[in-house]
């Protein structure tokens, strides 16, 4: 599968792969701040996402074959990776079958283990969006807070809408596909996967995606890791606290 990318600057790859029903383009800013450091940035979207082609197949494992095959073609021997939450799910299973390819390795607020679904809500509102002929990003904002009562997180949802033809708004994500395969996007690192490279957790103070107990899971898959808290951030922490992840995840990046 070919991956839609935008690339920006010069010097070492920094692949960075984003969250559950994100894209590429959430990471804008952050890619901009990195390329000034010497870093030849990759804002990759994942299948089913962006602009990144539509399958009804969905696993981590499919996703690491993906960016694999998104390797091949930008023609790395290796780079460094950022991948966020679902993205740093996708991280760590290429990490652990493709070690060789990874130079540094940062795996923001998520840990290896399982997850129970918890977007079922949200996939709701978002169906609804994508049945309706929706002809403005208000009408689209008001039927999504049916459903969804956190402004912010309604904006990062609605960043996926686009403009279909002149007159109707869709979504690019590939909703269909997505809720069929929400045990998927849960699912933790096979017990066998291991990865012994410099690895970063970089987990958000006010979230609970990483929790003290996950510690012991997290070294039974990595030999080589660091957890780093970012205090007074939520699960979009590299969106709500940018400056200092941007400074944390650097110096992971060039030590």
């Amino acid at each position: 599968m070919k991956l839609h990318s935008k690339i920006k600057g010069k010097g070492q790859p920094l692949v960075i792969l984003h969250g559950f029903l994100g894209m590429g383009d959430n990471w804008k800013t952050l890619a901009n701040s990195y390329s000034k450091e010497g870093f030849e940035v990759h804002l990759v979207d994942q299948r089913n996402h962006g602009r990144s082609p539509h399958e009804d197949a969905f696993s981590y494992d499919l996703l690491a074959e993906d960016l694999n095959g998104y390797f091949k073609e930008k023609g790395f021997d290796s780079a460094s990776i950022i991948g966020h939450s679902m993205g740093g799910k996708t991280a760590m299973r290429f990490a652990t079958l493709y070690p060789e390819q990874v130079d540094k390795l940062i795996i923001v607020d998520i840990a290896p283990k399982y997850y129970a679904p918890h977007h079922q809500q949200i996939l709701e509102g978002l169906t609804k969006i994508s049945e309706e002929k929706l002809t403005s990003r208000t009408d689209a904002d008001e039927l999504l807070a049916e459903y969804i009562s956190e402004k912010p997180i309604r904006q990062f949802l609605l960043k996926n809408l686009y403009w279909k033809t002149q007159e109707e708004l869709n979504l690019r994500l590939n909703i269909d596909a997505l809720k069929q395969n929400i045990e998927e996007v849960g699912k933790g690192l096979p017990q066998n996967a291991t990865y012994s490279g410099e690895t970063l957790f970089l987990k958000a103070g006010n979230s609970d995606y990483i929790k003290e107990s996950d510690t012991s899971d997290i070294s039974s898959h990595f030999q080589n890791f660091d957890i780093q808290v970012i205090e007074n951030a939520g699960h979009w922490v590299h969106a709500e606290k940018r400056d200092e992840f941007f400074k944390v995840s650097l110096a992971h990046l060039k030590s």
